[in-house]
């Protein structure tokens, strides 16, 4: 369950993600795009691009209260739902700016040094980039308003210690008749993100 510190509306979480990351679109430029190997000439270690299964470098925590922590996300499975999914779910269309499906993508959030960590805390760069270039963050709800099948809400509140992983679902929304092309895991302004391709 995602908790008053991340959730608001999901209608105006939907509509200022989506704009925020169409705007920002061009900002990104992927390296060694869909091959699921480093760019040419980089070392491993200086990989962009990694195949469904593969786990991230360590990633710092960026909060106060885990400083020093570090942790990999490793997305797994991709499913685009239907607009039927939408219709059931219980979120508000009204506001939405066009049609929407929902995107679920399965990750393991590993705890691998420093103090434990909030599961909210590990998941918040995800990312889903469309075929179209269109950049969306994941859908954040108020106390389980919106429900997915076969989704549930993460326990973002769960807190994992060094050593121990916590496999979730999160649910991006994208344009209806886009397809997602990539999981991308954002690694600040000056940083190119993470991506993991999504097969057809």
């Amino acid at each position: 369950m995602r908790t008053p510190t991340r959730a608001v509306p999901a209608v105006l979480a939907a509509i200022a993600l989506t704009m925020t990351l169409t705007a920002c679109s061009d900002a990104f430029s992927i390296a060694g795009k869909g091959d699921g190997t480093a760019a040419s000439g980089s070392p491993d270690d200086d990989r962009k691009t990694f195949r469904l299964g593969d786990p991230s470098p360590p990633q710092d925590s960026m909060k106060t209260d885990s400083d020093g922590a570090t942790y990999t996300v490793t997305p797994t499975k991709v499913v685009t739902g239907t607009s039927a999914d939408v219709d059931n779910s219980g979120l508000d269309k009204s506001k939405l700016p066009g049609p929407r499906v929902p995107v679920h993508v399965w990750s393991t959030l590993t705890h691998k040094s420093g103090k434990p960590m909030r599961v909210g805390d590990m998941d918040g760069d995800l990312v889903i980039r469309t075929d179209r270039d269109d950049r969306t963050k994941a859908l954040l709800v108020m106390w389980g308003d919106v429900t997915w099948p076969d989704c549930p809400e993460p326990d973002s509140e769960k807190r994992v210690r060094k050593g121990g992983s916590e496999t979730i679902c999160t649910t991006f929304l994208i344009t209806r008749g886009e397809k997602p092309a990539a999981v991308e895991l954002e690694q600040g302004f000056h940083s190119e993100p993470l991506e993991w391709p999504v097969a057809g």
